[in-house]
């Protein structure tokens, strides 16, 4: 019994403990990055001389942020768990990670791409798809999957850490390659078969799923 009770207070004062610093210092960069993310907001404004393109951030409690950008919505949406990477995750083959497996726990931060007027209209029919997700441990590093420059710009955990100038850059990345996918018309099979109830709704709904096309396949992108 003695054994058993020292097991969960070992465990208690070691791995819960270190779940708890992770996750506060990922709600800090968290923090850090809604700042970057209204800075480069501030930053662009300036030069865009046309009152219809769309920039603007907008905080959906402590734990997301959605910038209305063009045509697109990008929502930054942080986890309120703490993770292990898996066994066979490539990032355990640095030694920052094989030295330290404490090191291996990340808070995670998704990075979602929607079309703005799914937002706009309450389009609940509409897909979104991930475009990375960034993990911070407790050291305040930081690694990122993604696709595009997300997917290779910050691989290395060891190297690099959640400064100022790290964060506007995953936010200009971020940004810009949602901006580089345009809207992705569903096959015409897809779409040939309407029903009464759905016509009579598109005026203040549209019911036609609609998703962007972006650099990687996901469940959505493979059933349009």
């Amino acid at each position: 019994m003695e054994v058993n009770r020292k097991a969960i207070k070992d465990l208690l004062e070691n791995k819960s403990i270190l779940k708890q610093d992770v996750s506060e210092e990922t709600q800090k960069i968290f923090g850090k990055l809604k700042s970057a993310i209204d800075r480069e907001i501030q930053a662009i404004k300036p030069s865009i001389k046309d009152e219809r393109i769309r920039l603007n951030a907008e905080e959906k409690g402590e734990n997301e942020i959605k910038v209305m950008i063009g045509s697109d919505a990008v929502v930054f949406q942080m986890h309120s768990n703490v993770f292990m990477l898996e066994d066979d995750h490539p990032a355990w083959e640095y030694d920052y990670l094989k030295d330290n497996p404490d090191n291996g726990y990340f808070g995670v931060i998704h990075i979602y791409n929607f079309l703005a007027d799914s937002f706009i209209y309450n389009r609940m029919n509409d897909s979104g798809f991930l475009l990375g997700r960034i993990f911070i441990n407790r050291e305040s590093h930081l690694m990122i999957e993604g696709k595009g420059q997300l997917g290779f710009l910050f691989k290395d955990p060891s190297e690099i850490t959640c400064t100022t100038e790290v964060l506007k850059h995953v936010v200009q990345v971020s940004l810009s390659h949602a901006l580089d996918f345009d809207l992705l018309t569903p096959p015409f099979e897809a779409i040939e078969e309407i029903s009464l109830g759905q016509i009579l709704a598109i005026s203040a709904d549209l019911q036609l799923k609609t998703s962007k096309r972006l650099g990687f396949k996901q469940n959505e992108a493979k059933k349009s």
